[in-house]
């Protein structure tokens, strides 16, 4: 099996988060064949100096959009023929990507592949800070966009994701995959390390849970509508 993976960071004002996010991708045992990085709107020159650091980056910026327009902006440059996304604030493991395309190579009717994340806290929080914070000691199965590696036609079965929702597109997106029925692994391995910090969306952003049981209702309705016209 052909394996040119595009990987997809979107960053916002990461600081220096997204020096160790790229640096992680560059330390993969199975390399991609293009690393996309969309600048959106940072005002803090993070996503610039990155670049500028890792020349072999394909660099883009946009107007401030949303993580969802910035992803769906790396997917239209995108020439791979399979798809990987990365917050700028997360990090990989160095074989995420081989212990994936060896779940396809094992099984190449599988669409999409993902794997289990371990979360941390940021070093540079205080103790006082890491206690308010909820961080799982063990590693949690990750069905989530930055957990997948995905193939370029599967994804687009799906389609971009929606900007409808001021955060969480990444839970729109995925539910959109379980209601097609896209055939998924979830791999036992853990793959990627998810940094927990003052300005986690899920976190500091109240309208992610009035976005999410949108979403949910969305795709209930969608749902029955579907089971109504079976």
């Amino acid at each position: 099996m052909d394996f040119k993976i595009s990987v997809i960071i979107p960053s916002y004002n990461a600081g220096s988060y997204l020096t160790e996010a790229i640096a992680s991708v560059m330390s993969q045992t199975v390399k991609p064949c293009e690393i996309i990085l969309v600048d959106d709107g940072s005002t803090d020159g993070s996503a610039v100096q990155a670049a500028q650091s890792f020349p072999s980056v394909r660099y883009c910026r946009q107007e401030n959009a949303g993580s969802g327009a910035a992803r769906n902006k790396g997917i239209e440059m995108a020439k791979g023929n399979f798809f990987s996304f990365l917050d700028a604030d997360d990090l990989w493991l160095a074989n995420k990507l081989a212990l994936q395309t060896g779940a396809f190579v094992e099984k190449p009717e599988v669409e999409a592949v993902f794997g289990h994340v371990k979360q941390f806290c940021s070093p540079e929080l205080d103790g006082e800070k890491q206690k308010k914070l909820f961080c799982p000691v063990e590693p949690m199965p990750g069905e989530m966009v930055t957990m997948m590696l995905i193939k370029r036609e599967s994804f687009f079965k799906v389609g971009l994701f929606e900007l409808n929702y001021h955060v969480g597109q990444e839970v729109n997106w995925i539910l959109r995959l379980r209601r097609l029925g896209l055939k998924t692994v979830m791999l036992s391995d853990t793959i990627y390390k998810r940094r927990l910090h003052d300005h986690n969306k899920g976190i500091t952003h109240r309208v992610f849970i009035k976005d999410r049981v949108r979403m949910i209702k969305a795709h209930l309705e969608a749902k029955r509508n579907e089971d109504a016209g079976g």
